[in-house]
């Protein structure tokens, strides 16, 4: 076989292979602006979308760059990602509603069965140790349900690569903070995600709760562990599930690896 001849077949043999891997789990170019403190804006991006990717508030960023609402931004812009010098980088003080909020039985007509603490999806993974440096929230399971797909492993529909875990459950199911922390965001902005919740734990962590059916929290709540925050639907989705991701300075990490163990 002449050389260019077996030379084409190898490379198009390489193609059909990397054609199935799974899409990357995380924007790189988002992580690499966070190390360098700005980002460069690109056509399909959103201010709401860049908070969500670099682990901010997106009302911060949108104060650091002067930015009024309806927080419009062009492609090409340069955001930065730090504060700038004389500005605190601390979170503007918003109303606040008291904890606990109404009762889940009091606001759904199905009225499901309260969620126990303990109760978790059938699908576990071992949990490695933590970096000592970093102070890690204590997670416990948002939602009952089966883990149908993983991190970074694609759904069944052929969907790209995961960069959270997809529970699966019934429709009005209670969603339930799994650490404590601040509302950041609530609402619809990001594509692919439907009705949203964003809860930021600390300054190196953040969650995120999609496809919801009802948002029980308003943004600048401050939340507990085990707190119903939301009821589990199909918005933006095929099927009634919670994508639940947890964000390292908003790179994607795997939840099985914060969650605790299942209780029988």
């Amino acid at each position: 076989m002449p050389r260019v001849l077996r030379l084409g077949c190898l490379l198009l043999a390489l193609s059909g292979c990397t054609a199935r891997l799974p899409a990357p789990i995380h924007n790189e170019s988002a992580a690499l602006a966070v190390r360098h403190g700005s980002y460069r804006v690109l056509p399909g991006d959103t201010l709401y979308s860049i908070a969500f990717e670099t682990g901010h508030d997106y009302r911060t960023l949108a104060r650091w760059n002067r930015i009024p609402p309806p927080y419009r931004i062009e492609a090409g812009e340069r955001l930065r990602l730090k504060p700038p010098r004389g500005v605190s980088s601390a979170q503007p003080p918003v109303a606040r509603r008291p904890l606990g909020g109404t009762p889940l039985h009091r606001s759904l007509r199905l009225r499901p069965t309260p969620l126990p603490r303990a109760a978790a999806p059938t699908y576990r993974r071992p949990a490695p140790a933590l970096p000592a440096r970093l102070v890690a929230p204590t997670w416990i399971w948002p939602a009952r349900g089966i883990v149908r797909e993983t991190f970074g492993r694609g759904p069944l529909s052929g969907r790209p690569g995961n960069r959270g875990i997809d529970i699966v459950g019934r429709v009005g199911e209670p969603i339930r903070a799994s650490a404590a922390g601040r509302v950041v965001y609530t609402g619809s902005g990001l594509p692919g995600y439907g009705k949203l919740i964003i809860i930021k734990e600390n300054n190196e962590y953040l969650s995120a709760y999609a496809h919801n059916a009802r948002i029980e929290v308003e943004e600048g709540a401050i939340v507990r562990q085990g707190e119903v925050i939301a009821t589990m639907g199909d918005s933006g989705t095929d099927r009634v599930e919670l994508e639940f991701e947890i964000r390292l300075r908003g790179v994607p990490v795997d939840p099985l690896r914060y969650l605790p163990e299942k209780h029988h």
